[in-house]
């Protein structure tokens, strides 16, 4: 597939000359400066209007009758996005790579292959020379800048079990590393729809099957425990109840979590009698999720290590009552576990000398989540 990603960067896209509007290079110049994290959100993409639209893109229309939510220039965008999905398919990066190289050159050049940025900072992905990248006039390449960025991407041990911001933030070490998040809605919409132009697009897309895989987290959830203020240690915020259309097997498990409130934490705790005179029959993060699922006959493994790989991937923008989130660490590793309550909370045994509580979800910086049931 090689062949296809560069005749692709020949066809379409030759660099484009800035020696224009001046208010045309002022607009881009500003998308550039304002990646910061105050974008734009864009939940709910009509993937099926995306395909319509990118097929007449690519079927020769001049763009003036293409609309795209969050694409101003589709004629310029959406060639760039062709070779970005044309050259991670040449090197057998699964549909998840191309979203997240989707999303990375959405945020940082708005798919433009702009030949000035942030100190020296060019093209697509705004790649510096001065860290590595290669020089100007190959990182003004789109398809040597693509195939570069796949090649850090695939670097990243365990990029596949994060989300698209913290796999696109190791690779770009970006000052705005939540940023990302911000584009994947229509970064997968994206890639579906240009994926299906190129011969044989079943099996570039049929990569992704791995369980292990989540799936796009789109914006932030709606709900993020700020509204009970501040939660007292132990103690059940005002107001709260397991919702209702919760699993009644996670609704049971959080129940009986709920029933730990207020025992002091213990490293290595079996959780088998929090209440009790034994230290060690009290609760540790991933004893508190091993033991509150037992009461409903669901087996987990001991170890937060273990306990990421357990059920199946889910994106923190998806949670349900139940889900298992994980924090500090690695994604690959992480260090602390809770189970997510619904209503933007999460029940946690969170460390020595502090008691089994309920915490906001918005002071959790999650790195994977799994829903076991």
């Amino acid at each position: 597939m090689k062949w296809l990603a560069a005749g692709i960067g020949v066809v379409f896209l030759a660099p484009i000359p800035i020696a224009g509007s001046s208010m045309m290079l002022a607009s881009a110049a500003d998308a550039v400066q304002r990646n910061g994290p105050a974008g734009i959100c864009l939940p709910g993409i009509d993937t099926g209007k995306v395909t319509e639209q990118v097929g007449k893109i690519l079927d020769g229309a001049s763009g003036e009758d293409v609309h795209i939510e969050g694409l101003d220039l589709p004629a310029e965008q959406i060639p760039h996005a062709q070779t970005i999905v044309a050259a991670g398919i040449s090197l057998d990066v699964p549909a998840k790579g191309q979203i997240i190289a989707l999303a990375t050159a959405m945020q940082e050049s708005r798919l433009r292959n702009l030949n000035y940025g942030d100190r020296d900072s060019l093209g697509l992905f705004q790649q510096r020379p001065s860290q590595g990248w290669g020089t100007a006039q190959q990182i003004r390449d789109p398809v040597y800048a693509s195939e570069q960025f796949y090649k850090g991407l695939l670097k990243v041990s365990g990029w596949q079990q994060m989300t698209v911001t913290q796999a696109a933030q190791a690779v770009q070490k970006s000052g705005f590393p939540d940023a990302y998040a911000q584009w994947e809605s229509l970064a997968s919409a994206l890639q579906t729809a240009i994926v299906k132009t190129f011969p044989n697009s079943g099996d570039a897309n049929g990569k992704d099957a791995d369980r292990d895989e989540a799936p796009p987290s789109g914006c932030t959830p709606g709900q993020d425990g700020s509204e009970y203020g501040r939660i007292p240690a132990g103690s059940v915020p005002k107001g709260y109840s397991i919702p209702k259309d919760a699993d009644p097997k996670a609704r049971r498990a959080i129940s009986w979590a709920m029933q730990q409130l207020g025992t002091l934490y213990q490293w290595g705790g079996t959780c088998t009698d929090s209440r009790g005179p034994d230290p060690m029959g009290r609760c540790d993060c991933s004893s508190l999720m091993q033991q509150a699922y037992a009461q409903v006959g669901v087996t987990l493994t001991r170890t937060t290590y273990t306990q990421v790989h357990e059920g199946d991937a889910v994106s923190p923008a998806q949670l349900q009552p139940g889900d298992l989130v994980f924090s500090r660490g690695t994604p690959a590793r992480p260090e602390h576990v809770g189970m997510y309550m619904g209503a933007g909370l999460v029940i946690e045994a969170p460390r020595t000398t502090k008691p089994v509580r309920i915490t906001p979800i918005k002071d959790w910086d999650i790195l994977a989540a799994r829903r076991v049931l």
